[in-house]
């Protein structure tokens, strides 16, 4: 028996991506032979891809594929028609609302990705969500056999130094506040723009805000954004762009508060990353983001800006505040260890293989 996973893509420094790669490293040290097939690929990430049209050649009821469901591919065909056993993660697709007036396209795709799922009902053995918010997505729609695999993440990879011509730029004394995540509307970049303005103006004038995130595609957002802080008469916030890792690990380490104003996550890695970090995390609770934390951080259940800018406030000032919440993310993060999560997989592979 042979375990493989099915995806759109495989992407370098893309969450879903690596968890793939972690997933392949668990399954080939438990034996099992173990590749992943896609339609599209990094160059940096071509020798651990292949065709997604080469595995007919080695497709057999006796194997098991894991698919990394996504907006609408070729792949998902493919999937259909094996006769292998099959389980699906479902990762979530953003509602297309979102980007209607912003991406037309993408609100398309999501729109669509959102309808094919229900092809997928009594044609997996088994659906799984990276989050109990997931699941629950998956049950609502008629899947009948479900579960849940957290993201399965590698932490260590964050013990590294860091770029230090990030560290100089950005390390200038102000006190940093920080997101991590795709200049997309669902993020509210613009939430977190508004308490930035509350926190700079009336708590702390000598801050920074960092938005660490590709915002390729999305420019007609980054211009109402942009424009949003022209208004405000803000200066210290930065957009990034896409970043490579070690400038992600000095982002991290430069920042005082994570803050994440995000109406739609349906896991929320850089939660944990920030939590891993030690940097201390604010974020609204929509969709799996309180789930994700475990009860660890500051969850919010309203957006009231100046409150949440005081809230900043408080704990960059209060150092037993902020080492209390750090503490609360660190024993948050149990709940997502390799050995654990691993176990949940292969228990998960079992259940399909006993039938």
């Amino acid at each position: 028996m042979e375990i493989h996973q099915f995806a759109t893509s495989l992407t370098y420094g893309d969450a879903i991506s690596d968890e793939m790669m972690e997933i392949q490293k668990i399954l080939r040290e438990k034996g099992y032979a173990s590749e992943i097939f896609t339609k599209f690929y990094e160059p940096r990430m071509a020798q651990f891809a292949r065709d997604y049209r080469e595995y007919k050649k080695i497709s057999s009821p006796q194997n098991v594929v894991i698919f990394h469901f996504s907006i609408g591919s070729p792949v998902s065909k493919m999937f259909f028609r094996i006769p292998d056993r099959k389980i699906m993660i479902y990762h979530n697709i953003t509602p297309h609302d979102f980007f209607v007036d912003y991406q037309r396209i993408l609100s398309r795709e999501c729109y669509k990705g959102r309808l094919e799922i229900k092809l997928f009902v009594d044609k997996v053995d088994l659906g799984l969500g990276d989050s109990e918010f997931n699941r629950r997505a998956l049950e609502e729609v008629g899947f009948s056999n479900t579960g849940v695999l957290p993201l399965l993440l590698n932490f260590s990879k964050f013990d590294e130094e860091g770029d230090p011509v990030t560290h100089r730029v950005f390390c200038n004394g102000k006190a940093t506040i920080l997101f991590v995540g795709r200049v997309i509307p669902n993020k509210k970049f613009e939430d977190v723009i508004k308490v930035f303005y509350f926190y700079k103006k009336y708590f702390n004038p000598n801050s920074q805000l960092l938005l660490v995130g590709d915002y390729r595609g999305m420019e007609r957002y980054l211009d109402v954004l942009e424009s949003l802080i022209g208004r405000l008469k803000l200066t210290d916030v930065y957009f990034t762009g896409h970043v490579e890792f070690s400038e992600l690990v000095s982002f991290y380490r430069l920042a005082h508060i994570y803050l994440s104003m995000s109406e739609h996550e349906g896991f929320g890695v850089p939660l944990l990353e920030s939590f891993y970090m030690r940097v201390p995390v604010v974020a609204y609770a929509a969709g799996a983001v309180k789930e994700t934390m475990n009860r660890g951080g500051v969850v919010l259940s309203e957006k009231d800006f100046s409150r949440i800018a005081a809230l900043m406030d408080m704990i960059n000032r209060d150092s037993q505040l902020k080492e209390k919440i750090i503490a609360s993310q660190l024993e948050a993060l149990k709940k997502y260890r390799k050995e654990r999560v691993s176990q949940i997989l292969l228990s998960h592979i079992e259940r399909v293989i006993s039938g």
